[in-house]
Parts: C-alpha cells; structure tokens; sequence
C-alpha cells in the first residue's frame, strides 16, 4: 500500500521526540516536511497512516544477517530476497547479507544475487553484503569452515566495492598481511571490522589505524576480557574510533556485559546486530549455516560440538533486550539499530533518520518497542496494527 505520510504519532528525530503530527514524503519515498500537531488539511486524509499512540521512527538496519525462514544466504545466495520480503514485521527496512567464508565462487554468487533485484519485489532493501571471511583467525572461526580460510591478500579483494556490492568485511587485524588488506579495502569505501581474532589491544589498535571502523560481534569469537591484556574485546570497548557490533539474545553475551557495553560505548557507538541464520522465524529443528548442519534447541542454534552457530534473535526484539538489560529508554536504545549503523556505512542522513530529503523508510512502535508497522520508501510493507486503520 502506498502512502503519502503518518499522522497522529509521536516522532523521533535527531533532535528528539516530538509530540504527535504529520509526517510527509513525496511519490518517490522522499520524506518532505515534519509538521507538529494536527494540520486540518491533512488529519483526515485516507492516504494517512494512523499512528495514534505509537512512536514513528527511522527503520531498523541489520549488519549482520545469515539467513532466516529456512533459508541460509551462504548456502544460496539467492534465496536474499526471499528473506528480505519478510523483514519488515521485524522493523527491519534495511540490512546487510552476510555470507560466511566460503569459496570465493560464493561471494561472486551473492554479488550477482543483489545486482539483479526480482521484477516487482517489495521488502527491506539490502545495502550490499558483509563478507564475514575469509581472512578470520583459525583459532576462533566459530562456526566458520576452516578449509575456506585464506591469509589476507589483497589479490583475493579485487572485486570487492560498495559498487560491485560488498559494504562490510570481516577480518582478523593480527593476521599477516592485514594491513595491506584493510587499507586496500577502506580505499575504495569497504567498512573494514575486526573479528574472529586472537588480536592483542595492540594489534587491535595498529588496525584501528590502518582503518577498522567496526567490530563484530563483541566479546564473541575473541579472547575474554584480561586485567593485564584486554585484546580486541578491551582495545573496542576503550578506543573511540570504532562502532562496536553485539548480539543481545541472552545467550551470546551475558546481560551484564550487554550493561557493560551500554556505559562504556552509549547511543553513540553500540550498534546491535542479530547475526541470524536459518532458523530466525521457525520452530526448533535442523537447519543450514553455510557448509554446516546446526541443531536448534530451545531457540539456540549450535553445531554438533556445542559451538555457537548464529541465532534466531529478531531486531526488534535486541532492542526490547538492550531495554530490559540495560534499563535505558526506547528512545535511547533506537540509535543502535537505526543512526549509528547508518552512519557507519556512510548513508546518514538518508538512512537512519528522519528528517526532510531522508527516504521514508520508517517503523511504527508500542511503548514497549512492538512493531506495529514498516514502511519501506514510502510504502506499508507491514501492517500489525489491531484495527489496520
């Protein structure tokens, strides 16, 4: 359903939340004005949404999804648009496909996935893929296919831009020939975060320099926090450059550490991402993750071993666990998943906000962080409002 604006909802912009009104955007999901209140001519308008009571805010952005409804994106790439089609009931308008390492046949697959969207599709829109891999550790490769590793070379990156679809890559900073890798990579505008590693805060902080921006999934697939070697895990939390990625599902990273991470990185640098594979939307079962079979258990998904594999934590739920860890407001858990990621991949002010000349890519909220709708450039792709009006 197309529409020409919301009404009646309280808004969240980069100033703050005002209090109920209008906001506008034109025929091409362009957001036009924010009017505060109830302008007459507008207030009946049947191409409205209603959004009484709700909270209209920017859309929600994942940095970090393998899959979901019974679909693995490494295992086939092309199934991204099916799963992008049912984001939105998660508030989830844009996201980053996340391929795990594989050969590189893969990531040329999932390029090609993107560069050619299905006639007529409608869902949240991915921004290119994030490459988790190949240049991971083996000492902490997870859930990660070690006969796929490869040291880092700037050779195996030739293809590799936002242009041709690649906006994230995963590495280890430690690893030979990182560096050349890393400043290879941000030259051409790749978001370079370190990852699965054994990297020392030193050899953390020598890839801050070279250009890491970003750090996935915190305190995962990294050495635990040390009083004499805080390794990556110290070095992200205390050096300001870098937004930091964690999995707030209860099971990757204990609440108090979730607490831990909200006082030291705040609205500004905690972004939180749901590292979901297959099994996100489904019931308990097995399911694929790149070359592995995972068990899924009482909502965890593991390898046979008892590695962690993933999860099936949903967006808009992360925010209402950073919420209830943390005891921070709706408000002020929204940053996280909506302007901070925007601006780490560059597209603040058109993502991530809202405010004129930003798409209208926007989220209706309870006051407990439900969603109640999604509209994805200008368009309602979810409607779980009680009465739909």
């Amino acid at each position: 359903m197309k529409l020409r604006g919301v009404r009646h909802a309280a808004v969240l912009t980069p100033t703050g939340v005002t209090e109920e009104g209008v906001v506008l955007w034109d025929e091409k999901g362009r957001i036009l004005q924010i009017v505060p209140g109830h302008p007459a001519t507008a207030a009946g308008n049947a191409d409205l949404l209603d959004g009484q009571g709700l909270l209209l805010a920017p859309g929600f952005i994942d940095l970090q999804l393998n899959g979901g409804f019974g679909h693995d994106f490494t295992a086939a790439p092309d199934t991204i648009w099916r799963v992008a089609a049912r984001l939105p009931q998660y508030g989830v308008t844009s996201f980053l496909p996340t391929i795990i390492t594989a050969p590189a046949e893969v990531y040329r697959q999932a390029q090609a996935t993107l560069a050619a969207p299905p006639a007529g599709w409608r869902g949240a829109r991915p921004l290119g893929l994030h490459l988790e891999g190949p240049f991971l550790n083996p000492a902490k490769k997870g859930a990660h296919n070690s006969d796929h590793l490869r040291q880092p070379d700037p050779a195996l990156v030739a293809g590799w831009s936002p242009e041709t679809g690649v906006r994230l890559v995963t590495l280890a900073p430690e690893l030979p020939g990182a560096a050349a890798v890393i400043q290879v990579l941000t030259d051409r505008g790749v978001v370079v975060s370190a990852g699965h590693s054994l990297a020392t805060a030193a050899e953390a902080r020598v890839g801050f320099a070279a250009g890491v921006r970003y750090g996935t999934h915190l305190f995962n697939a990294m050495p635990p926090l040390h009083q004499r070697e805080p390794g990556l895990a110290g070095a992200l939390l205390a050096d300001d450059r870098p937004i930091v990625g964690l999995i707030p599902d209860g099971v990757h990273v204990h609440p108090d550490l979730v607490r831990l991470a909200w006082r030291a990185l705040g609205g500004e640098r905690l972004n939180l991402v749901t590292d979901a594979m297959a099994a996100l939307g489904m019931a308990d079962g097995r399911y694929q993750l790149g070359d592995f079979a995972v068990q899924v258990a009482a909502g965890v998904a593991r390898l046979p071993d008892g590695t962690l594999a993933g999860s099936l934590l949903a967006l808009d739920t992360a925010v209402r666990n950073l919420m209830a860890y943390t005891g921070c407001s709706l408000p002020e858990a929204l940053p996280s998943v909506t302007s901070v990621p925007a601006r780490l991949l560059g597209l603040l002010p058109d993502l991530g906000q809202i405010s004129p000349g930003a798409r209208a890519d926007l989220v209706l909220l309870d006051a407990d962080g439900r969603v109640k709708a999604a509209i994805v450039a200008g368009e309602l792709l979810y409607d779980g409002r009680p009465d739909n009006s």
